[in-house]
């Protein structure tokens, strides 16, 4: 892939109806790849984007539905988007849930809810898609955290889900090397949370990091896309938190 040209690769991005997972796949899409666009209950802004991407030109856009927790989806959803773009050559774990899980109110479903979505999913979707991948000399991308690192007050379960993913992506990177190179993208404050952020809340995060600053979806999908081109870098974790780990 010289230059980051991705013209005839075929990119798999879970939860790429909006938010994060949609810039990553515009970006990927911006760069020629075809791109399977999958969706849990997103299925309006999955067709909207997809629509918006074909309307581009040049590389496809197609959506894939499925619940990523039930693993026996898995390998049906990398198989139906291997058979609809001729193989596979970027999966990109985006897909997560995020919620606070304080201690003493944490429950067994909630853990499942967490972990089955943000770290479950990305293990069995990489076992399913391993023998494509390999096929093309492919890559994945995992979407990590810096709470993976640093832990998130009040969010145990979900800062713990994401350590597992930055484990998870340096175990592929041996296992699934040196056919198919694995690393991850950790981002800081890129997006609000949907809800329950408050305005104090929001100014301290930025008061907490060196850039002061929100970084949006952008150079997250840059630095993804950095590494779906980087053909010797494997088993890392990209930092794009501006800073906030200096503190």
């Amino acid at each position: 892939m010289p230059d980051g040209d991705l013209q005839g690769r075929v990119a798999l991005v879970t939860g790429a109806a909006h938010r994060i997972g949609a810039a990553i796949a515009r970006r990927l899409h911006a760069e020629g790849a075809d791109l399977a666009i999958h969706y849990h209950t997103s299925a309006a802004d999955a067709e909207t984007l997809a629509e918006e991407l074909k309307a581009q030109g040049g590389a496809g856009a197609r959506v894939f539905g499925c619940r990523l927790d039930e693993t026996d989806n898995l390998a049906p959803l990398v198989e139906s988007v291997a058979a609809t773009f001729g193989g596979l050559d970027i999966l990109v774990n985006n897909a997560a849930r995020f919620y606070a899980t304080p201690l003493g109110e944490a429950t067994t479903d909630q853990w499942r809810d967490l972990v089955d979505t943000n770290l479950k999913a990305p293990l069995f979707l990489a076992q399913a898609a391993q023998e494509h991948l390999a096929e093309r000399q492919g890559c994945i991308v995992n979407l990590a955290d810096i709470h993976g690192q640093r832990p998130l007050a009040e969010h145990p379960i979900y800062s713990t889900s994401k350590a597992g993913i930055i484990m998870l992506t340096q175990a592929l990177a041996k296992d699934m090397g040196p056919a198919v190179r694995v690393n991850a993208v950790a981002p800081g404050a890129a997006l609000w949370p949907e809800t329950g952020t408050s305005p104090e809340h929001k100014e301290a995060v930025l008061q907490a990091s060196v850039l002061g600053r929100r970084s949006g979806g952008a150079p997250v999908a840059d630095a993804v896309h950095y590494l779906a081109t980087a053909d010797y870098v494997t088993g890392q974790v990209l930092g794009v938190e501006g800073g906030r780990l200096l503190y």
